[in-house]
């Protein structure tokens, strides 16, 4: 079928004619007799065009109540195409119905052939305008979660290889899938690799930090909203489940979900139907789920902190991704890597690092995992003040980082000192201030509120200077 069709007239006669005619050129065919049934219509199924007579039996001649149908439908939050017809047409209606939201106009009695040019325009428009509103969407996610990162999964450990294997039998099936694991494990890397390797790989993997979200956001970045759902809300947006539709949806954090969204999560993971904030319409989407947590869910169900029936919809197949230290063999291959990387975003391409820099790193535990590590490599990479990193600018000494109190902390100071024998470096303000904002967040553990109070700013200004940089990167 072309499309999905509603024609809203109270005319028997009329409506059989146009659903004859528009299912002989393939298209498929609804109708109802009034407003309100129009409207019920509308709160149950989805329609690509609607087709609405003006005159109705309250009132058979001003078309009041077609206008009012055409501003309640918009109000709605419908997406799709408007067609209205009438037999008192004029050209002051036609205008009226195109304020309120209509996109073209039929004045009966019609002709067929015209009738027909104006439903395959207004479908083939509203597709366009649909995809485009889309890839708008997509195109502004996408923007978001572009960061450094190695362009491959180093796996030269037995333990790698052995979780690779797993991954890549698992990611040929399309039932969801949660990744377990210590923060900074490479969780979001795995479920990236899970989605190239997937049937969905042509379409999109959409990303969500289950954790940033606020209560009061949920629902517009999940499901989307319509304009005037809420104060903010200026114009429609579409959720990550709408944009994820033949792809892949990655639920980040998902531990960290509310419980008061963790229904409106299970009835769309069941069921693939959700409704826009502020909309009656209910839309489907089929995309493959992969969840991540850092969290022992089966206690957080335990503690009644997380429901047992989202948890049981989102671990038919379960991986825990390996902590570094399980993995020493790509500690070297690892670091190489990020070398590769930070060498080229600080166009300082003869840097290396010594065997005895290199040997601390292998011993270290690795709490923070290859996260650790690609900050360790990139502040050396910064700080270093010949072409070698040393030991002392990795911070790690003899398996252990150095302590909060012992390690040398980074302020105007210490970074003035060195600055007139590094002219060849050619740093800038901006490396500075990111090494010394890294800096800080890794001797807090990753806690961004306790490193803004080392530093005397707001979480928030921490987080804008990092976009700031990476945006001018």
């Amino acid at each position: 079928m072309k499309g999905n069709i509603l024609i809203v007239d109270d005319d028997r006669d009329v409506v059989l004619a146009l659903q004859y005619l528009l299912r002989i050129k393939g298209y498929k065919t609804q109708s109802a007799t009034s407003p309100a049934q129009a409207l019920d219509r509308l709160s149950t199924r989805k329609y690509d065009l609607l087709v609405l007579d003006l005159n109705y039996t309250n009132d058979t001649t001003s078309g009041r109540e077609g206008l009012e149908l055409v501003s309640k439908i918009k109000d709605r939050g419908y997406q799709g195409q408007i067609v209205i017809m009438t037999a008192w047409g004029s050209v002051e209606l036609a205008v009226e119905a195109m304020r309120r939201g209509a996109h073209d106009f039929i004045q009966k009695p019609w002709d067929n052939e015209r009738v027909i040019s104006i439903i395959r325009n207004q479908m083939l428009l509203g597709d366009a305008r649909q995809k485009s509103f889309v890839l708008e969407e997509k195109n502004r996610l996408l923007k978001q979660q572009l960061n450094i990162g190695i362009p491959h999964i180093v796996a030269e450990s037995t333990e790698m290889k052995k979780f690779l294997v797993e991954v890549d039998k698992v990611a040929q099936s399309d039932v969801p899938i949660l990744l377990t694991g210590e923060n900074g494990a490479g969780k979001s890397l795995i479920a990236e690799r899970i989605h190239a390797l997937s049937k969905r790989r042509e379409n999109d993997m959409i990303s969500v930090n289950m954790g940033s979200i606020s209560e009061y956001l949920f629902e517009s970045e999940m499901f989307g909203h319509i304009r005037g759902a809420f104060t903010d809300a200026r114009e429609d947006r579409v959720g990550r489940f709408e944009l994820a539709n033949d792809g892949t949806l990655f639920l980040d954090e998902i531990g960290n979900t509310p419980l008061t969204h963790q229904a409106k999560l299970l009835r769309v993971l069941e069921s693939s139907k959700f409704e826009r904030a502020g909309s009656s319409e209910t839309r489907i989407s089929d995309c493959r789920v992969i969840s991540a947590t850092n969290c022992d869910l089966d206690a957080a169900v335990s503690e009644g902190s997380f429901r047992r029936d989202l948890l049981y919809r989102i671990n038919t197949i379960t991986l825990r991704v390996p902590a570094l230290r399980e993995r020493k063999k790509d500690i070297k291959p690892l670091v190489n890597s990020y070398l590769e990387v930070f060498r080229n975003k600080y166009e300082n391409r003869k840097i290396t690092i010594s065997k005895e820099a290199l040997s601390a790193l292998i011993d270290y535990d690795w709490p923070g995992n290859v996260r650790e590590l690609s900050h360790v490599i990139e502040r050396a990479v910064v700080l270093c003040r010949t072409d070698e990193i040393t030991l002392s600018d990795t911070g790690v000494f003899n398996g252990k980082a150095k302590s909060r109190n012992s390690r040398p902390v980074i302020n105007s100071d210490t970074v003035r000192l060195p600055l007139d024998k590094v002219q060849l470096r050619k740093e800038t303000l901006k490396v500075i201030e990111q090494a010394i904002i890294m800096d800080r967040l890794d001797q807090y553990s990753g806690n961004a509120a306790n490193a803004a109070k080392s530093l005397g700013l707001s979480k928030s200004a921490i987080y804008r200077r990092l976009v700031k940089q990476q945006s001018q990167d």
